[in-house]
């Protein structure tokens, strides 16, 4: 092992007991994933369950599931299922903006100071 090599392995396991600088870009990024991240939970968490209600109610009107539960007529309260899952999935977007667009004005001047700040260096 030539001297370069000894010298680049010392300084990869310094580097690792090293405090680590956080740079003003990182905190920029951290500050925008910090804006999404609670919108992006949401319009995963809620399109998921809507797809889970609108699969039930075709559940209760394609199959005999309805029937073998002991449900009159399924198919009523299949396609009612069905729609509430419907609409969960069409208001999932909206939601989705709204909280998006709350958490953006939340952190938009503190946002917008440090992108300012690292663009003029």
């Amino acid at each position: 092992m030539n001297r370069n090599d000894k010298q680049f392995i010392a300084q990869k396991i310094r580097a690792q007991y090293m405090e680590k600088q956080v740079s003003e870009l990182d905190e920029l990024r951290a500050l925008d994933t910090k804006v999404k991240k609670p919108a992006n939970i949401f319009g995963y968490v809620f399109g998921i369950l809507s797809a889970i209600v609108m699969g039930a109610g075709m559940s209760l009107t394609m199959t005999e599931l309805g029937e073998n539960l002991g449900i009159g007529n399924p198919m009523v309260l299949g396609i009612t299922v069905g729609i509430v899952g419907m609409v969960m999935a069409i208001v999932n977007y909206p939601i989705y903006k709204i909280i998006l667009n709350s958490r953006r004005e939340q952190y938009a001047d503190e946002i917008l100071a440090l992108s300012e700040k690292i663009m003029n260096k």
